[in-house]
């Protein structure tokens, strides 16, 4: 993968600085500080120059680009960076699931209970999985398909980097739901290698990051959460918590999204991946709200509002995510339609 295009200043300097080393880090360092301490909260997430440039940092900690060197990842000027950044971003997330959390702090009940009455109480705004189910076109899909590739091509990477921060029976359960999602020790099993099939058999190209060009704000914001939650030992309550929401809301969409995938004309081997996140991610948001989230607030080692603003979190960025789909797509029918929309 290389580097993606800029989409304003910030992401353009730091693109240069990446691959040619020439940028004043002082003058960059200002620049972001600048950046970031103007843009008002609640754009944050639409800002897809600020999204974008802490997705190309975060990513130096995943597979890296073919066009930068690897020692960048650690390099003092990318962390200062990263910090800069981060700071608007995670204080938008809490300011904008305060009242959730506030509200699911208030239930009766353990730290699941709390988990699973916020997951069937959320406000999920408009239904996705339902419209792919019952009226989406091939080329809704293949849109869909294409945003969703930029976290689904490394899923559960990010949740792998808590593993050592954790103790114990909470440490032991993380292990083995991540050994569910890296497919059992079978590589033909690995979750983002199923749904690299589903990418091929709905006729898109499989490849890391193919679409990070495509991807939107609120798209970019939620693989960054992920990152920014899982890459900060502080943050590894809120991980979890972000972890079990997103297992407990997955099983329906996912079949749902399967069946869509089928009405639609898409084969059996592209619905696979969402067939087998059906059974998989009923277990797993047991798993993962109550033996993992529950072990460790039980033990003291992270507190129940951390891993409940994990939760709200996950859901209201993928609220936003289904918004501007469906706001892109609202009118737009034809592939033409589609391409101007995007």
């Amino acid at each position: 993968m290389l580097l993606p295009r800029p989409r304003g200043p910030l992401s353009a300097r730091l693109r240069r600085l990446l691959l040619d080393g020439v940028e004043e880090i002082d003058d960059l360092e200002t620049a972001t500080e600048g950046h970031a301490s103007s843009v008002p909260p609640d754009s944050v997430l639409h800002d897809e120059d600020l999204q974008l440039s802490l997705w190309m940092i975060y990513e130096l900690s995943f597979r890296g680009f073919d066009d930068v060197d690897d020692r960048w990842e650690w390099a003092p000027e990318i962390a200062g960076l990263r910090t800069v950044l981060e700071r608007p971003f995670e204080q938008w997330l809490r300011d904008v699931t305060e009242g959730w959390v506030s509200r699911t702090l208030a239930v009766e009940g353990d730290v699941a209970d709390k988990i699973f009455a916020l997951t069937d109480g959320f406000d999920e705004g408009p239904d996705l999985s339902r419209f792919i189910r019952k009226e989406a076109t091939p080329d809704h899909v293949r849109d869909f398909l294409r945003q969703r590739s930029i976290y689904h091509l490394k899923e559960s990477d990010p949740h792998t980097f808590v593993i050592p921060r954790l103790t114990g029976p909470a440490k032991a359960h993380l292990v083995e739901l991540q050994y569910d999602e890296y497919g059992g020790g079978r590589p033909g099993f690995l979750h983002h290698e199923l749904f690299a099939v589903t990418l091929r058999e709905a006729g898109l190209d499989d490849a890391y990051g193919a679409y990070i060009e495509e991807a939107d704000g609120p798209t970019l914001a939620a693989t960054n959460a992920m990152s920014l939650l899982c890459l900060h030992r502080r943050l590894r309550g809120v991980a979890m918590g972000h972890l079990a929401a997103f297992e407990a809301t997955s099983s329906i969409p996912c079949r749902r999204i399967a069946a869509g995938l089928r009405r639609t004309g898409f084969s059996d081997d592209a619905a696979r991946y969402y067939d087998e996140h059906v059974e998989a991610d009923a277990v797993h948001e047991q798993l993962a709200a109550r033996e993992i989230c529950g072990t460790l607030v039980d033990s003291g080692d992270v507190s129940v509002r951390d891993v409940v603003f994990g939760a709200a979190a996950c859901l209201v960025l993928d609220r936003y995510q289904s918004e501007s789909l469906m706001a892109r797509w609202d009118g737009a029918h034809t592939p033409d339609q589609l391409e101007a929309a995007r």
